[in-house]
């Protein structure tokens, strides 16, 4: 987590309860307690309105807030509607991390805005026809991340199964389908595979590098060719 996004996190913490120790600020944040002592040294020396003391506990004074967020309504609907959509269709941990996100938004908003995430206007319904998926999305998203090979059972449209070993690219969402844009070392070439004919998926400890001809920008590219 980036320092920047510490201190907003500790002030959101603050502000949520009367008193709050480092202890267990620490314990949220996965850092130290002397980073928390650091930290909050450094935000109520810039004028952050922070009372206690270390052993004891922290509140934040009333009247204290960020700057808010210049959102105008459309943009505000655009995220609020973003974040149902990840929370009807992605994974649960992604839908998790939605919703905070939009508690973000909410902590930091001008009143006027804020009523605005209160409204039922936009929606992206939970029960929805939707294809089964039995492989762990986020170890996926994961492997993606952190550029991690993968090991997959896949079955073809023809109901044929096949060992496959890839580089995991791109995720991508075509409802109801979720798509995964591969390497794939079976084939030597790019494929795509559908995620909800996966199965006996594995992230490996194997990492690849970013090589030319292989990456998601070289998929998009040829992709964008075949059309």
């Amino acid at each position: 987590m980036r320092r920047a996004d510490r201190l907003f996190e500790i002030i959101q913490l603050l502000r949520r309860k009367k008193a709050t120790r480092a202890a267990d600020l620490a314990a949220r944040l996965e850092v130290s307690e002397r980073t928390i002592y650091r930290d909050i040294s450094d935000m109520v020396s810039r004028g952050v309105p922070i009372d206690g003391e270390a052993g004891v506990g922290y509140i934040l004074r009333p009247g204290f807030d960020l700057p808010p967020l210049m959102f105008n309504e459309n943009e505000v609907e655009a995220l609020l509607l973003g974040a149902r959509i990840v929370q009807s269709w992605a994974d649960p941990e992604l839908a998790a991390a939605a919703a905070t996100v939009m508690d973000k938004v909410a902590a930091v908003s001008p009143q006027t805005l804020r009523r605005q995430l209160d409204l039922v206007r936009l929606w992206a319904p939970a029960d929805h026809a939707r294809e089964t998926i039995a492989i762990d999305q986020a170890a996926l998203r994961h492997a993606i991340r952190d550029q991690r090979k993968i090991r997959f059972t896949y079955q073809d449209l023809d109901g044929r199964s096949s060992e496959r070993v890839a580089r995991p690219l791109i995720m991508a969402f075509y409802g109801p389908v979720w798509l995964l844009a591969a390497w794939c070392e079976l084939r030597n070439g790019f494929r795509v595979f559908r995620i909800d004919r996966m199965s006996a998926f594995a992230a490996l400890e194997t990492k690849f590098d970013t090589e030319p001809g292989k990456t998601a920008q070289d998929f998009l590219k040829q992709d964008a060719e075949k059309k």
